[in-house]
């Protein structure tokens, strides 16, 4: 497993468009990705917008984005890239 922290910078928050791209581009690995709040246990498939949209990510929210499979350090590293982090 590999797992970085981020603080959301954009001005929008993981919302709308910004969740939608973030979706599409988790989409692109076969590594399981998930994402949370760092101040809450529960986390998120992050493949589905439904979830990722439930979290309620604004700016200056610090999540923690995990991935397990063969492509788990892309996967997270251009999923923190995306995010401008």
């Amino acid at each position: 497993m590999y797992s970085k922290t981020i603080t959301i910078t954009n001005s929008a928050g993981l919302h709308a468009r910004s969740a939608s791209d973030f979706v599409r581009r988790a989409n692109r690995f076969s590594s399981v990705i998930t994402v949370g709040k760092t101040s809450d246990e529960k986390r998120v498939n992050a493949k589905s917008i439904v979830m990722v949209l439930s979290m309620g990510a604004g700016k200056g929210t610090e999540i923690e984005l995990s991935a397990e499979g063969g492509d788990e350090r892309e996967a997270v590293d251009s999923l923190v890239e995306l995010l401008g982090a």
